[in-house]
């Protein structure tokens, strides 16, 4: 009965493959009716950031609002805010905003998960990746005014002077209200 079963599925499989004909001139080419893709090229490698590095960037002091984000593809309020960012990020993409998403997973996560998750979510060419085990009392105090490292999400956001913070998961009517004031 399994011998049965089986061929049925072969059968069927290699019928589903048929060949289809064309004609150029003169000539019958052939070509499998099973389209072959060019193989897509192989995506950007994710940035990673030392905690110096980190620092530094959120130090740039310009007329461009920096919007960064410090979420981990395991926190449930991180992934739900995304979309918000995303929405914002489409919507002022011809403007002096950028946008950066910092991934505090592990470091075993991140050619996998958070891989995985910076394309699903279409952020890989704004997602940067730091090993949330070397950052040190000292990162948080020469850096933030309110946060510790305790929880995340964490939003900061600063144009020239003016910063903002936010600890915990940002809506998307204050995320829109933040930007738009740190803009003017």
């Amino acid at each position: 009965m399994k011998k049965i079963i089986l061929s049925m599925l072969i059968m069927a499989a290699l019928s589903g493959c048929k060949k289809e004909s064309t004609k150029t001139d003169d000539t019958v080419v052939f070509s499998d009716s099973v389209s072959t893709q060019e193989p897509s090229p192989a995506p950007v490698a994710l940035n990673e950031f030392t905690p110096q590095k980190t620092s530094e960037f959120l130090k740039t002091k310009n007329d461009t609002l920096y919007v960064t984000n410090f979420f981990a593809t395991w926190c449930g309020p991180c992934v739900r805010e995304i979309p918000h960012f995303k929405e914002k990020m489409e919507e002022l993409k011809n403007q002096p905003v950028k946008f950066t998403f910092i991934s505090l997973d592990s470091k075993e996560d991140w050619a996998t998960k958070v891989s995985s998750f910076a394309d699903e979510q279409g952020i890989r060419s704004n997602t940067v990746l730091l090993d949330g085990s070397m950052l040190d009392e000292n990162f948080f105090t020469s850096n933030f005014k309110t946060w510790d490292g305790s929880s995340i999400p964490f939003t900061f956001m600063k144009k020239g002077d003016k910063t903002q913070e936010f600890v915990g998961m940002i809506d998307q009517s204050m995320l829109e209200k933040e930007i738009e004031r740190l803009k003017k």
